[in-house]
């Protein structure tokens, strides 16, 4: 089946549109989201960058960014076909996690060069406590489009449904987007070393921006 192409017009993505408007507010009200840092989200391309513990982190997020979002999910996904039909016209696209997807890497910098947002989770699959390291990906493709990267802390979500427990939870849940990161800033040394050196740094501002969505959380 041809997948439909994520560059098309806006115009175009009626039923992510639809979603948004009516189970997305919905989904916003019932977590009671409450977002930081919105200024940091530039208007034209860039990749939103965040911890990730729950499903709950890319859906509330797609919901609620101020602009939309196109999420870089696992291939696996699309192995449902009514799931893989849906994602295709809610702006997702498949990476195969463990490979440089080249595929993947070229949809995420056509994405960006046309001054869209594009969702990735650096840590490449949930991770509730901070054991998975991160991958590169993130550094490379903001390096290789030319586009900043803004780090996310989503605080909450791991109280949707915790470990363990069948029954879902309604938290209230806090997202603070923080400064962009330029890729220009890492210009010394090899690629290799420039890509390690943002991946570092992303994952060190990703921290920091949790610990102020946790910190937020508990003083509202």
């Amino acid at each position: 089946m041809t997948r439909p192409d994520p560059l098309r017009p806006a115009h175009t993505f009626r039923m992510a549109r639809f979603v948004r408007a009516t189970a997305g507010r919905v989904a916003l009200a019932l977590f009671r989201v409450r977002f930081l840092g919105v200024e940091n989200v530039p208007v034209s391309g860039a990749i939103l960058a965040g911890n990730h513990v729950s499903y709950g982190d890319p859906v509330l997020l797609w919901c609620g960014a101020p602009r939309r979002v196109h999420f870089m999910a696992k291939s696996e996904l699309w192995r449902t076909g009514w799931l893989g039909w849906a994602l295709d016209r809610l702006w997702a696209f498949p990476v195969v996690r463990g490979t440089p997807d080249r595929e993947a890497i070229q949809t995420a910098t056509a994405l960006l060069s046309a001054g869209e947002l594009v969702g990735i989770f650096p840590e490449g699959t949930r991770n509730r406590d901070g054991s998975a390291e991160a991958q590169q990906g993130v550094a490379f493709i903001a390096m290789r489009a030319g586009v900043p990267v803004v780090p996310v802390g989503i605080a909450g979500t791991d109280e949707i449904r915790p470990a363990g427990s069948r029954r879902v939870r309604f938290p209230r849940i806090v997202i603070a987007f923080g400064e962009p990161i330029d890729p220009a800033m890492f210009g010394s040394g090899g690629r290799r070393e420039r890509v390690e050196s943002m991946t570092a740094e992303v994952m060190r501002r990703i921290a920091a921006q949790l610990g102020e969505a946790r910190a937020a959380r508990q003083g509202s």
